[in-house]
């Protein structure tokens, strides 16, 4: 008897791993965008060649144009990173817009009232969609992620918000592909809108789906991004080198000393990255003063663009 119930059990927990198997991967995209739509899986930087072609006042209103929406999901019981991330990179965005599980009295912040993690992102991409007014790129993190937006702006310089864009640190898992959450997720105005469009289809996009469904709300995006016909993308530099890091600026020097020690500063990371990730409140600000306020000098810089600061902000 002990044997046919261990048996039985067995049968079970293999069915129930090949129903979640199954689910995973049976994600295709609908009829209504195919995977011809756009489907790439390296998304590069234009290069300063290219940018050459243009003329002044078309790099004028290219710089003009991309403009980000920063949607920042935080809680009270990190305060503390919430409070780095105000006063430092996301005075950068052109706005910035703090999403959190419960009212803080400490800080300003949309209050989702939501203890789920998918629940409340959803819920937090779905207000970013109604009140973006004309900004057409958005750019999801968390307060322990440091981002430089000026690199993230000129990554999708020549980028159409208007064809489906899912960008950052892409992984895979399974059949799936996804973006990393700590590294930042880029979403496109046409990836929010189908994104918000499939958030009705509980068939497809569950807000609460059970154990089936108990995966985190990086992977559970890209699966109702996917059923959409919109597809994880990652975000390079012209060198092949990735933009969005899941490490802090330590980590991947102490990574490249040990893999480049004849070679620590190229092996370690893109002199373009978008974020990096891990850090305390006190690294962050010595991150701003060295992307913003260290200058070497004697070197001349003769950027192409010039990405001017929104109106209103005390950004650095």
């Amino acid at each position: 008897m002990p044997a046919a119930k261990m048996f039985m059990k067995g049968m079970i927990m293999g069915g129930i791993f090949c129903l979640v198997l199954s689910l995973l991967a049976s994600f295709n995209p609908s009829t209504e965008h195919t995977t011809e739509d756009h489907h790439h899986h390296h998304l590069q930087a234009p290069s300063k060649d290219e940018l050459k072609h243009f003329s002044h006042s078309q790099m004028e209103d290219l710089s003009n144009q991309v403009r980000v929406y920063c949607i920042i999901m935080v809680q009270p019981k990190i305060l503390v990173y919430w409070a780095a991330a105000i006063h430092t990179w996301s005075k950068h965005c052109d706005k910035a817009v703090f999403y959190t599980s419960e009212a803080s009295k400490a800080l300003e912040a949309v209050d989702l009232n939501e203890k789920d993690d998918w629940a409340r992102l959803r819920k937090a991409l779905t207000h970013a969609y109604e009140n973006a007014g004309d900004l057409r790129w958005f750019f999801v993190a968390q307060p322990t992620t440091f981002a430089i937006i000026e690199n993230l702006k000129y990554l999708l310089l020549t980028k159409d918000p208007n064809e489906p864009f899912y960008l950052g640190n892409a992984a895979k898992s399974g059949e799936l592909d996804y973006v990393v959450y700590d590294s930042g997720i880029v979403l496109s105005y046409e990836a929010l809108k189908r994104l918000v469009n499939v958030f009705k289809d509980e068939d497809k996009c569950p807000e609460r789906g059970g154990s089936l469904w108990n995966v985190g709300e990086e992977k559970q995006l890209a699966m109702c991004l996917k059923y959409t016909g919109v597809f994880a993308e990652n975000g390079e530099d012209i060198h092949g080198k990735g933009l969005f890091n899941s490490k802090s600026v330590e980590s991947l020097i102490s990574d490249s000393m040990q893999a480049n020690p004849t070679n620590v500063v190229e092996g370690c990371c893109s002199d373009m990255a978008v974020t990096f990730n891990g850090m305390s409140p006190d690294q962050m600000q010595v991150m701003m003063f060295g992307v913003y306020r260290l200058r070497p000098y004697g070197h001349d810089f003769h950027d192409l663009l010039l990405f001017d600061p929104p109106v209103g902000s005390n950004n650095d």
